[in-house]
């Protein structure tokens, strides 16, 4: 549904912002595109919206260039790039009337479908200035789902929102693809986001693709923890029965379905002294060193 074919693009002369990054976004799957603020996620979304011009490369969506046709290729799509703007003084109504408007579109009952969709109908006749952060986020949902695209693009669309935000924002996504079949790309740089969303990811480091795969090729094999116990050798000699793994000389890895408890009190049984536990969550660092190396 999506193409990226070999985009480039430089806005100084240090590096490129987006270095020969090629991958394709199949119809009807949650696509996520991966990497730290500045790794060139926003210019990429541009350069699919056609509000960046690569210096090299095409974008097509079902197969129409953004490039060469941009009008046509963009009929199918929805979109949140960088903040959404709206005019604070009107209501959030009025503000979707005249956005949908400029694309010759006017079907309230379809405008209204959409505001219930993104619950907001008890506040969409209020001034957006009166709004909250997830607010604002849920109008600019409802106006990149206006008139019913079948692709959604999405520039960082949780940056702010509060944790009961962020899985609203995550039911509300899934609920889009499995009942509507819609294709959405999203970028972000929260591993966790992405693991829990995507059906295929892509990984970006200061402007190159490291990574294009299945998402659930992100989700750790195994738990992994640090301990500080009197006696390395006699934790390892309980743990490794249990399946765990030795990490160094402080840190172990466990089998997903082992509860740690369990490796504690076989070593507390067998006279180790376990001082201290911790449980450690993959980084995006620690990924970028697993798919880079």
């Amino acid at each position: 549904m999506v193409e990226i074919d070999a985009i480039s693009k430089t806005f100084t002369k240090e590096r490129k912002a987006v270095d020969a990054v090629s991958f394709t976004v199949r119809k009807g799957e949650i696509f996520g595109l991966l990497g730290h603020n500045g790794a060139g996620k926003s210019t990429l979304l541009g350069c699919m919206l056609g509000m960046v011009y690569p210096d090299q490369g095409e974008v097509r969506i079902d197969g129409i260039s953004v490039q060469q046709e941009r009008n046509r290729a963009l009929r199918k799509v929805g979109a949140i790039f960088e903040a959404p703007a709206f005019y604070d003084y009107l209501s959030g109504w009025q503000n979707l009337k005249i956005l949908a408007a400029l694309s010759g579109f006017t079907d309230r009952t379809e405008i209204s479908r959409v505001v219930d969709l993104v619950n907001l109908t008890e506040r969409i006749k209020h001034p957006v200035g009166t709004y909250s952060h997830g607010m604002r986020q849920r109008l600019a949902l409802a106006q990149a789902l206006l008139p019913s695209p079948e692709v959604l693009l999405l520039d960082e669309p949780t940056d702010g929102l509060d944790p009961e935000g962020i899985r609203e924002f995550r039911d509300f996504v899934l609920r889009l693809r499995d009942e509507r079949g819609m294709t959405i790309l999203f970028n972000s740089h929260l591993l966790a986001e992405v693991e829990l969303l995507c059906d295929r990811v892509a990984i970006i480091k200061r402007g190159r693709l490291l990574y294009t795969g299945d998402g659930a090729d992100l989700r750790q094999q195994s738990q992994r923890f640090s301990f500080v116990v009197d006696d390395w050798t006699r934790l390892l000699a309980v743990a490794e029965p249990l399946g765990g793994r030795p990490d160094g000389e402080s840190h172990l890895h466990l089998p997903l379905n082992l509860d740690v408890a369990e490796v504690v009190a076989a070593a507390v049984q067998a006279g180790v002294r376990v001082r201290e536990v911790h449980r450690h969550k993959e980084t995006l660092e620690d990924l970028y060193l697993k798919v880079s190396a």
